[in-house]
């Protein structure tokens, strides 16, 4: 924050600026209203930090160009809106704030944002660079026995090969399960009745939801005050330049200690190599396009999409790129196609 103002303060003060960019013509009552009401809740739950740190980290983003979206409940806040953490506008849905937050479900704030995917560790980079090592890591996720993990290590211990264990393995549906049946051990080539086998199973079926390991969260960061490694072990991940604590998320929450999330999604580099293409066309003369100005119920895309003619062709090639231009028009003909706004 700015030297000499509060963190409610600040809140609204952006709030205020991104609300007036977002309705340039004056913000409606009705936001203005769900506006006021969100920014006490707040105050009152002594939470503006968390939003503003969300907010710090979406503003460096979309400082260097990288495409980044707020997603799940938090598209229900208008503040969320304001402050460009999503593109949801909420004069075209009927937002609902307890949805995303409500003093009754006792839950701190958890607004998931999704970055690039070739670019997200310039973000996590800059969250290390703006909060220092000592006071920002990665969390943990405790990882537990699952029955093919389970089978596979005890096999190891009753000499059992790793073509036997690996085929009890695969008659497990998924990566979670209950036990290894009887059914399943005859599925793979085995008689449950082995002495050998008989055991390992069993031992294998006691050790499932036992902690196997550590492993690095997916992309929540842990973001203290006071130095975190105080408290807990900081220690170096497999990646170079990458930092994380030994305490499983779901700890945090018992601890009331602030995490953001920080989350890598392959499609938003799709999606802003598109905009990237359909801006290099000049579709709307020069207004660059994003996320929350993609013309929404498109006839013709839903047209397409209805046919299950999801392979966006140009009949018109534009700037040398097909696949583009007919985007946002309509169709010159039966033979045309859209590329799908979204």
């Amino acid at each position: 924050m700015p030297r000499g103002k509060t963190p409610d303060g600040y809140l609204r003060e952006l709030t205020e600026a991104g609300l007036g960019k977002h309705y340039p013509e004056g913000v409606p009552p009705r936001i203005r209203e769900l506006a006021e009401k969100e920014l006490r809740f707040i105050a009152e739950q002594k939470i503006a930090h968390y939003f503003l740190t969300v907010r710090d980290l979406v503003a460096f983003a979309r400082k260097q160009g990288i495409l980044c979206q707020g997603r799940g409940s938090a598209a229900n806040s208008v503040v969320c809106y304001a402050l460009n953490v999503t593109a949801v506008d909420p004069m075209k849905i009927d937002v609902l704030f307890e949805r995303f937050l409500s003093s009754e479900r006792r839950e701190p704030p958890d607004i998931d944002v999704d970055f690039e995917h070739e670019r997200r560790e310039e973000v996590i980079q800059y969250v290390y660079r703006r909060y220092g090592h000592r006071r920002a890591a990665l969390t943990a996720t405790v990882i537990h026995y699952r029955p093919r993990s389970a089978i596979r290590e005890v096999g190891k211990v009753f000499g059992l090969s790793d073509d036997v264990t690996g085929r009890l393995a695969d008659t497990v549906w998924g990566h979670h399960g209950e036990e290894l049946k009887e059914h399943q051990v005859r599925q793979g080539g085995r008689d449950p009745f082995n002495p050998v086998v008989r055991r390992a199973v069993d031992l294998a079926n006691r050790l499932i939801g036992f902690p196997r390991h550590l492993s690095q969260h997916v992309g929540g960061f842990v973001l203290t005050r006071d130095k975190l490694d105080w408290m807990v072990p900081i220690g170096p991940a497999a990646m170079e330049d990458r930092y994380f604590i030994e305490w499983d998320k779901d700890d945090l929450d018992t601890l009331s200690i602030m995490k953001v999330d920080v989350l890598a999604l392959g499609m938003l580099t799709c999606i802003r190599k598109a905009f990237a293409l359909i801006n290099d066309c000049n579709y709307d003369g020069g207004k660059p396009l994003e996320l929350a100005t993609v013309p929404k119920e498109d006839p013709a895309v839903y047209d397409m999409l209805c046919a299950a003619d999801a392979i966006g062709v140009c009949s018109q090639p534009c700037c040398g790129f097909p696949a583009i231009s007919a985007a946002f028009k309509p169709r010159a003909s039966s033979n045309s196609r859209a590329v799908p706004s979204s």
